[in-house]
């Protein structure tokens, strides 16, 4: 029984392997955070590849508005401000604290930080879209489903969840969006 102890265990290897592979995705990750046109492009991309999937074959309806759902989701938690500001108005109240988004004119200006950062929303957002792949290579996700009727409640629930947004957004006067703000530069 002169067997040569192995330097580590399985669950060790394991580890250490997971460890590694990890380090290299978030290394990959880190970078393309500077090349924000060309991840969405590729997000894009991916996307129209998942709705070719899905238009020709016919099935996997349920996937669809799963995904659908979820991108609704993470776009509304982009959209929203961090500290929403009808709850902490309820807060100002009680606890005599400020609101995290100017109200009046005269007021200090605070700069809009999202609930979810353009970064994350494009990870999750190009992780969903590749789970949902991978979800119709399996017959048991092709779940039949009268899908006009899933197009139909996916456009209400979107068309009353940006109204509600649009509001919020009024009501509160923010803007999360960069395109049409004042951009001052060094003299």
């Amino acid at each position: 029984m002169d067997s040569v102890p192995p330097d580590q265990t399985f669950p060790a290897a394991v580890s250490a392997q997971t460890s590694r592979f990890t380090r290299a995705y978030q290394a990959y990750l880190d970078k393309s955070v500077p090349f924000a046109v060309y991840r969405w492009i590729g997000t894009g991309v991916l996307l129209l590849m998942f709705m070719a999937r899905i238009l020709f074959a016919h099935g996997w309806y349920i996937v669809c508005y799963t995904l659908g759902i979820y991108l609704l989701n993470l776009f509304l938690a982009f959209l929203t401000p961090k500290f929403d500001p009808s709850l902490e108005q309820d807060d100002e109240m009680e606890g005599g604290g400020q609101s995290a988004l100017p109200t009046k004119q005269d007021e200090e200006f605070r700069p809009f930080i999202r609930r979810l950062p353009e970064f994350k929303f494009w990870h999750n957002a190009t992780r969903a879209i590749g789970f949902s792949m991978v979800a119709t290579m399996f017959d048991a996700c092709d779940i039949p489903v009268f899908w006009p009727v899933l197009v139909i409640y996916w456009i209400i629930l979107f068309a009353l969840t940006m109204r509600r947004q649009i509001q919020h957004m009024i009501k509160y006067r923010y803007v999360p969006f960069t395109f049409g703000k004042t951009r001052y530069t060094r003299s």
